[in-house]
């Protein structure tokens, strides 16, 4: 099954981080904090949201960085999405 956003909706999956403190303890991502960073996974198609024009600036593949407790949480074929706005996007990793 695949997920195709509508209007200016971004389906974004966090990317998996290892972090490890300073002592050089790994640690497990189930001990995390939710990541902020994502890759784009889809892009809806824009187009007039609210009487507004509204353009689509992140493409497929993208890295993001979202607010913490952004957007909706979804799971499909056992993976983990979130799909938010592309308002609630905050930057672009390069």
């Amino acid at each position: 099954m695949t997920i195709k956003p509508l209007a200016d909706r971004v389906v974004l999956k966090a990317c998996e981080m290892e972090e490890t403190t300073k002592s050089g303890i790994v640690l497990a991502a189930s001990s995390q904090e939710k990541p902020q960073v994502a890759e784009v996974v889809a892009v809806g198609p824009g187009g007039v949201v609210d009487g507004h024009e509204v353009t689509m600036y992140v493409k497929v593949g993208d890295k993001v960085i979202t607010g913490k407790y952004s957007g909706t949480e979804v799971k499909v074929d056992k993976e983990e999405y979130t799909i938010v706005r592309q308002s609630e996007i905050l930057a672009v990793v390069e």
